[in-house]
């Protein structure tokens, strides 16, 4: 059995022979009778379909969108930020 200590930003080192047998590097968390567990994904797709937008978006786009929504969160909509 191995053992790993979980960092203050809730990060834990998965051992190198656990990963290779995962063979993904995406995973799944449960939790079943008291005990945590820990699946890959297979279908990440399936797994973030909640957060795809109906419109695809060019790369700039979504820059451009998520910078305007970190700014509304950090400042509200009293100031005008300027996108440099």
């Amino acid at each position: 059995m191995n053992a790993a200590k979980i960092t203050a930003k809730g990060q834990v080192t998965i051992p190198k022979h656990i990963r290779n047998i995962l063979k993904s590097d995406v995973i799944r968390f449960y939790v079943e009778e008291g005990r945590v567990g820990i699946e890959p994904v297979k279908d990440v797709a399936g797994v973030l379909s909640k957060y795809a937008r109906e419109k695809n978006y060019s790369f700039a786009e979504e820059r451009e969108i998520a910078w305007k929504s970190a700014m509304k969160d950090k400042y509200g909509n009293n100031k005008k930020i300027k996108n440099k």
